[in-house]
């Protein structure tokens, strides 16, 4: 195991001189690992009565590795040189991370966690007859993973492929898709301990089977993290998980925006997969910690801002030169991946929240459930700029360029507010688009976040909704020039995103919160208007500045 590490400065450094004595003295770190589902208060005991066996999932998860590895090895023999992971939120973003960092032997691992109909039809596309596909679901409720079957197993069957050999199921044990896919006889079904949260899973069964599969080494990966383990369950201020937490949660005032940035670490999107894990975790009763993905150069993590905390992620043999208000860690992968696990469950413990739950995560499912059901016309554009449809509130004013649109937004940010940019768009063949992160926090002076739709809607969705009311919000979806059908279902996965947009938008504009929607009717042509507006404007700041 690589060694864990970890420095702080200034008010991270500060808060842990606060709080690490009372952790340990009230033996925080040993008690998490025994269970104890009392130290989040009373109103948080049923819940984490449920979901603390991430704490063991390095032991218990051991017994998989065999059969994950028998499968992968069959599949080969089959001619499988590709596994799509049909997934969302944590189901997705652990073995995406995994994967990126400790490489796959041989065999391609997909992630499909979208509804773009673009998007899909191209993983569709890809090599079919060497493709098996996981599908990963606690439940087998999750519309997005369930559509994503439901398309595969058709395309399998026209191909004149077994789609049943080519399917592999990891769900809770006794959970409707566990019983379903028994019945309909698919090649695997992989249960995981039930009492993990999907954030908390990676080093279950939703974060091995995909990556094993793929043939990435799980025997060293559990080691690894069974090391890690051991290091966090003492009470001491030595305590790498006890630091971390209380610089998550325990500054005073509270850092409430966190910059999470690689900077030479080696573990590809680590950053991403922490996302989800702080701001679902600690984002609610108008309170929490607000992650931002950025680079360790990028505007917030250098503009000294009173309410920004910055880690980074570092080479443990690297010499780091901390700037003030920073922490830099460092660790193997699957250490990094407890590591922040426990220190997600101590900050939630110091903001006082339950860090298992994400009751406003359903609010948008519901909403878009309604739009799926009732299909209104959309609501009529303020005014359309090239191929930009715009449309917002009354915050808009005079407005009638995009330009315009996206100032009059930035025009809403408090002090210590954030934007919020959510693009329901294919993410693989647009992912220059996110480019525009670092120039809107270069033209905001604010922090920005930067959610690929729907996947974001099971990380940062929850903190948008549940944490302060002090986020503005610019989504991005596009007309698409195919659209694809969900078998068995009334719906197209066109309409599916659209709704999924639409219901996500009337959720947070029900929360007060300021939305620019950006209708793009060609594409192309809009990704690269709206690039071009979001640089002319930089240039502008830039210009201003100098």
């Amino acid at each position: 195991m690589s060694t864990i590490s970890y420095d702080a400065s200034g008010a991270a450094q500060e808060a842990i001189a606060q709080h690490i004595d009372s952790l340990v003295e009230e033996k925080i770190a040993t008690r998490i690992f025994a269970k104890d589902h009392t130290l989040w208060g009373p109103e948080a005991e049923s819940e984490s009565a449920i979901r603390l066996g991430w704490v063991e999932a390095a032991t218990v998860s051991q017994p998989l590795v065999e059969g994950i590895l028998e499968l992968r090895d069959a599949l080969r023999a089959d001619g499988v040189s590709r596994i799509v992971l049909c997934g969302m939120g944590g189901s997705s973003l652990a073995p995406e991370v995994i994967a990126g960092t400790a490489g796959t032997a041989g065999v391609e691992l997909t992630v499909l966690d979208s509804t773009d109909p673009e998007q899909v039809s191209a993983a569709l596309a890809d090599r079919l007859a060497e493709t098996a596909i996981v599908v990963s679901s606690k439940s087998g409720s999750t519309v997005e993973t369930d559509s994503q079957r439901r398309v595969f197993e058709k395309a399998f069957n026209d191909a004149g492929i077994d789609a049943k050999s080519r399917i592999i199921i990891v769900t809770d044990p006794g959970s409707p898709l566990d019983k379903s896919s028994r019945e309909a006889g698919y090649r695997a079904v992989f249960n995981a301990d039930p009492n993990v949260g999907g954030r908390f899973s990676a080093l279950t069964a939703f974060g091995l089977v995909p990556c094993g599969l793929a043939g990435v080494d799980i025997q060293a990966f559990l080691d690894e993290a069974e090391e890690a383990a051991e290091i966090l369950n003492e009470d001491s201020t030595d305590n790498i998980g006890l630091a971390l937490g209380i610089a998550l949660g325990g500054t005073t005032p509270l850092r409430n925006k966190v910059v999470i940035a690689e900077d030479g670490s080696g573990i590809v999107g680590f950053a991403d997969w922490a996302e989800q894990l702080i701001a679902e975790s600690t984002g609610k009763l108008g309170t929490g910690v607000l992650p931002v993905v950025a680079g360790p150069d990028s505007p917030e993590a250098l503009n000294g801002a009173e309410d920004i905390l910055v880690v980074r992620l570092v080479d443990a043999d690297a010499d780091v030169e901390l700037r003030e208000n920073e922490v830099a860690i460092a660790g193997g992968l699957a250490s990094q991946m407890f590591v922040w696990e426990f220190a997600t469950a101590v900050a939630g413990r110091l903001l006082g929240i339950n860090p298992f739950d994400q009751p406003d995560v359903e609010a948008a499912k519901v909403a878009a459930r309604g739009l799926l059901d009732a299909r209104p016309e959309p609501t009529p554009a303020a005014f359309t700029d090239g191929a930009v449809e715009v449309r917002g509130a009354d915050w808009l004013g005079s407005a009638s360029t995009v330009s315009e649109a996206v100032q009059a937004l930035l025009g809403q940010l408090g002090t210590d507010g954030y934007l919020s940019v959510q693009a329901y768009l294919d993410r693989i063949s647009h992912a220059p688009l996110e480019d525009i992160r670092d120039e809107l926090a270069a033209v905001s002076g604010r922090p920005v976040t930067f959610g690929w739709g729907p996947r974001f809607l099971h990380s940062t969705g929850q903190f948008h909704k549940g944490g302060p009311a002090i986020g503005v919000f610019l989504q991005v979806t596009a007309a698409s020039s195919t659209d694809l059908e969900i078998p068995e279902r009334p719906f197209t996965f066109g309409q599916l995103i659209a709704a999924q947009a639409s219901g996500d938008a009337q959720v947070l504009e029900g929360h007060g919160r300021p939305v620019l929607r950006l209708h793009l009717t060609e594409r192309a042509a809009g990704v690269a208007q709206l690039q071009e507006v979001v640089a002319a404007l930089a240039n502008q700041a830039s210009a201003l500045e100098s």
